[in-house]
């Protein structure tokens, strides 16, 4: 039996102050490269919880979502490792407390950046995903979806199991 494809499942915080948003800059297959605080879907995590930890590990701030950006996906061809991706990357808008003193980022992130829309359109060279830019021009479009848009069943916390 052919194994079932499946998408790499991500989370992305889109943070607005000010007029900048915060993004990291980060070391990837690819080089270094900016994105927003963003990271995998781990076993037993809802997405809320998931872009919750994302954003402390890579910026060491307390993410707090206030609605569903958009659910995002896309795919590329890694040339390094000739390896096709495809993520489908849930995006969230909110807000972030200051930052902890003492902890450290996430490894790979080399540190956080606060970026206006014209610098991060400027530097799409250095992009890590297509839906950075598309994350970016629809927050400031006003698109925004109700957090309770994405239900999380609670047998993701305690599985039933089925015969």
């Amino acid at each position: 039996m052919r194994q079932r494809w499946k998408p790499a499942v991500t989370v992305a915080a889109v943070i607005e102050q000010d007029g900048r948003f915060l993004l990291v800059e980060e070391e990837t297959p690819e080089g270094l490269r900016l994105n927003q605080p963003a990271g995998h879907l781990d076993p037993g995590e809802s997405l809320l919880e998931a872009v919750v930890r994302e954003v402390l590990e890579e910026t060491a701030c307390v993410f707090t979502p206030t609605a569903l950006l958009g659910i995002y996906m896309s795919r590329f061809i890694r040339s390094a490792r000739k390896q096709d991706v495809t993520y489908l990357r849930f995006s969230y808008c909110g807000t972030v407390s200051a930052r902890e003193p003492g902890r450290r980022l996430d490894h790979g992130i080399v540190r956080t950046v606060w970026m206006t829309p014209d610098e991060i359109r400027a530097a799409s060279d250095r992009h890590r995903s297509p839906a950075l830019q598309k994350n970016v021009d629809d927050f400031l479009a006003g698109v925004r979806h109700p957090v309770s848009a994405v239900y999380t069943d609670p047998g993701l916390y305690d599985p039933v199991e089925k015969s």
